[in-house]
């Protein structure tokens, strides 16, 4: 009679294997939006906690198996022998299903971090616009157009590491199918932003260049006119002083 329940248990152990798999391993998985790939992660990790819970159970029924054969041998070989097959089986399926799991936490964990570099870059983003709206209507002021074109430069030597892993995290999650559309959507919008705010703010660098460049030309021509002016007058009052007869001045100084 023991014999008869234990090889029970062992087709039950095996029954149940077999709906876990089908369960948990066969289906076909779309993840079309975080929330599905979320709930996903979640139920493997119940999954894999419910099959290494089946691990005492298969401990009971493997040492139950060895007292059975020790005292009746002929009807233990037979149970050990599907004993091995079940074993087998069980750790196949825990082997599988941890895998699985591991995949599933590791996609999620990609999506956590691409969405944590897309909030870094657009925080970037927002900063670059703010400085390219500064540089707007400035005051005709050497110190205040230098400033503003640092500023702008600042900005500007921004490191692309952090769009490069943007790139490939979510060309690694389109790749396996997982929220292509939603990634695809996020990547085109954020890409759109970047090179049409990229491209203002290296338009308006040059143009800050440009007018900070004349001015400095200018700035030098005054400072060059006045050195000349302060010259000139230097000579004239020189002339006044001396009583010098106005024909007998150089004619710049009549």
């Amino acid at each position: 009679e023991k014999a008869v329940n234990l090889k029970k248990d062992l087709a039950e152990m095996q029954e149940w294997m077999t709906q876990a798999e089908e369960e948990y391993l066969e289906k076909d998985f779309e993840y079309k939006s975080p929330e599905e790939l979320e709930n996903a992660v979640e139920e493997m990790k119940r999954a894999k906690e419910d099959v290494l819970q089946k691990e005492v159970r298969v401990k009971i029924l493997k040492d139950n198996i060895k007292m059975l054969a020790a005292k009746v041998p002929s009807s233990g070989q037979d149970l050990a022998t599907e004993l091995n097959v079940v074993l087998e089986n069980y750790q196949l399926l825990c082997n599988r299903i941890r895998g699985k799991c591991h995949t599933l936490e590791e996609v999620w964990s990609c999506w956590i971090e691409l969405l944590q570099y897309l909030d870094l870059e657009t925080a970037w983003l927002n900063n670059l616009e703010e400085r390219v709206q500064m540089t707007e209507n400035l005051p005709d002021k050497l110190d205040v157009v230098n400033d503003a074109l640092e500023s702008l430069e600042s900005v500007l030597r921004h490191p692309a590491d952090n769009r490069t892993q943007i790139r490939e995290l979510g060309q690694t999650l389109i790749d396996g199918g997982i929220l292509d559309d939603i990634i695809s959507e996020k990547l085109e919008a954020f890409n759109a932003r970047y090179e049409e705010l990229s491209h203002l703010a290296v338009s308006r660098q040059i143009a800050l260049e440009q007018q900070l460049q004349t001015m400095r030309e200018t700035d030098h021509m005054l400072q060059v006119l006045q050195e000349n002016l302060a010259e000139l007058d230097r000579q004239l009052t020189s002339y006044l002083t001396d009583r010098v007869d106005a024909f007998q001045m150089p004619q710049e100084a009549q």
